[in-house]
């Protein structure tokens, strides 16, 4: 039998937002959410009531995964078969985790409400 994984450690920015979160009194989310039934992606936190992923962009100042084009590609790819499947995915960087901008995303989710669709021109 295979050795046991210890869980990953959450990074920075997930400790950041696991702390506003919980400031903002946001509902219940699944950490590590695999939301394809076949491909291995996983979303950072998901709120399944309302098929909402969030997703915390690392890295895009010290050129890290998200911001070099295989990674790039690889999201772009991963976000697509998330709405797709019906998923609604928030990213979110650093700078954006404030307790405003997290507020307003858990008061998103707790209203049910989809984001009004822009108007046709």
């Amino acid at each position: 039998m295979a050795p046991k994984k210890s869980p990953r450690t959450p990074s920075r920015l997930e400790r950041r937002f696991a702390l506003l979160w919980r400031t903002v009194d946001g509902p219940a989310l699944q950490a590590e959410y695999r939301f394809h039934p076949t491909r291995k992606w996983r979303a950072d936190y998901a709120h399944l009531e309302s098929r909402t992923l969030i997703e915390l962009e690392g890295g895009v100042w010290v050129g890290g995964r998200h911001n070099r084009a295989a990674g790039f590609v690889a999201d772009v790819e991963k976000y697509l078969e998330a709405v797709l499947a019906g998923w609604r995915v928030v990213r979110l960087v650093d700078s954006q985790l404030t307790l405003e901008t997290v507020g307003r995303v858990a008061a998103m989710i707790r209203s049910g409400k989809r984001s009004d669709p822009v108007p046709d021109r």
